[in-house]
């Protein structure tokens, strides 16, 4: 099976670098692939973003290094199963709320008698090799969102469960959750306590920690503070950020 490069930079202890695709265009993904992440997650949970766009960016990546994986829109085994067996090689799921929330999602990912993934990997044959099934439950990388007031307070049952891979920081939520508002103010508490305590039980647990982070001063500083896994912004932030300074600085 195609490995992933994900878990050859983890055990190397580097910090990955993750693209984020908000916009339903294979061109686009391949654009983001091309870019020099490490990995691009398809986000289905917001935007106008789903499967049957899903499909395709997913193999416009697997045209280039960046590792291909995918943000469910909910904790859906259906959907789960449907985004693995398009060849995504990772899935961040949200709202990771239990221990509960997160074995289900663990099981959907992983093929019996670890889980309880379907047999049918149409794409995963494909991008992954003739091989696929012997080696995808030890392949394919899960991560839990933590981004709710129970998430946050089942924390450590949740880094604890068995066969996942990482916790996943949504700041935006979590800020929601912590009673702030939902542009993060990562330097400052509540949410700079969060994170710290995210960070410190995931490694604690033997897990690996990611975050999304809205700006690349915000990706940057959580690299310094230690996350295995951030992401810099998504396509549509990084397209408009770009044309309004274009255009402020062409109307100077």
């Amino acid at each position: 099976m195609r490995p992933n490069r994900l878990q050859q930079i983890f055990a190397a202890k580097q910090t990955a670098i993750g693209g984020w695709c908000a916009i339903p265009d294979s061109y686009c993904a391949e654009l983001m692939g091309h870019s020099g992440y490490d990995t691009v997650v398809v986000d289905l949970q917001h935007g106008p973003l789903y499967l049957d766009a899903a499909v395709p960016m997913l193999q416009a990546l697997s045209s280039t290094d960046a590792v291909p994986m995918a943000r469910c829109s909910a904790n859906s085994f259906g959907e789960i199963n449907k985004l693995l067996d398009a060849g995504a090689y990772g899935i961040v799921c949200p709202m990771i709320d239990s221990a509960d929330d997160a074995r289900a999602l663990v099981a959907a990912c992983r093929y019996p008698p670890v889980g309880t993934r379907s047999f049918g990997p149409t794409r995963g044959f494909l991008h992954g090799g003739p091989d696929y099934f012997a080696h995808a439950n030890d392949t394919i990388l899960v991560w839990a969102m933590i981004e709710t007031p129970r998430g946050l307070q089942n924390l450590e049952e949740i880094c604890a469960v068995p066969g996942l891979d990482g916790v996943f920081v949504g700041p935006s939520d979590l800020s929601l959750a912590l009673g702030v508002s939902p542009s993060p103010k990562w330097r400052q508490p509540p949410l700079s306590d969060a994170l710290a305590r995210v960070l410190a039980a995931a490694h604690r647990a033997d897990r690996l920690a990611g975050i999304f982070c809205v700006s690349v001063e915000f990706a940057i500083e959580m690299r310094q503070m230690g996350f295995d896994f951030v992401v810099h912004a998504n396509d549509a932030s990084i397209l408009r950020e770009a044309a309004q300074a274009g255009v402020a600085a062409i109307r100077r």
